[in-house]
Order: structure tokens, then sequence, then C-alpha cells
């Protein structure tokens, strides 16, 4: 079994920063995709950002520039800094690791609002 263990959610103002991370264990496999998702009541679930194993990273486009993913393959945790927050990016961040061919987990989840 995989397991993935989000921290660091919390409530901040508008224009603060929080820094989430996320620490896997279990059969990870050394070549794997880790990321965050977040959903928010009433809206559809969406990939928020992505890291692979060689450190390459993607952003959806809502949080570019504000948003760093990175990861620590010898420690097999996965974190994300959030900055310049905004009421809009309030939602529950899900931490995600897939492996080709084998499949994706998620984590409990951690919630994050912004008030405006």
């Amino acid at each position: 079994q995989v397991q993935l263990v989000e921290s660091g959610g919390g409530l901040v103002q508008a224009g603060g920063s929080l820094r989430l991370s996320c620490a896997a264990s279990g059969n990870i496999f050394s070549f794997n995709v880790m990321g965050w998702y977040r959903q928010a009541p009433g809206k559809q679930r969406e990939l928020v950002a992505t890291v692979s194993s060689g450190g390459r990273t993607n952003y959806v486009d809502s949080v570019k520039g504000r948003f760093t993913i990175s990861r620590d393959n010898t420690k097999n945790t996965v974190d994300l800094q959030m900055n310049s927050l905004k009421p809009e990016d309030t939602a529950v961040y899900y931490c995600s690791l897939h492996v080709s061919g084998l499949g994706g987990y998620w984590g409990q989840g951690t919630q994050v609002t912004v008030s405006s």
C-alpha cells in the first residue's frame, strides 16, 4: 500500500503564504510523478502542480508565478509553497502520487482557507 500524509494547511489572509508538505510511504517505486490537487466546494477537482522524479514541473495557469512545487527523492516528500494567496485558492488540497502502469494515490487532504 501507499500512504500519503499532508500537512501545512490553515487559514491565511489574502496575500499571505502557506507551505504544504506531503510524506509518502509504502510501495512507491522510484519513477513516479507527485503533485497536488485541490477541490473547492461546488467546483471540479483540478490538478494544481506536478513534479516528476526527474524534477520536471507543471502548473495550472492560475497559480503560475505564485506557487512552487518541489520534492526530495531521498525523503519521499513533496512540498507546495504558496505565495500571494487569493480567496479563490480556498480548497482542500490533496497530495498525489502516480506510477505509470500502476495507478495513482491520494492523501486525506488538508484545508486551505484564504480570507479576503
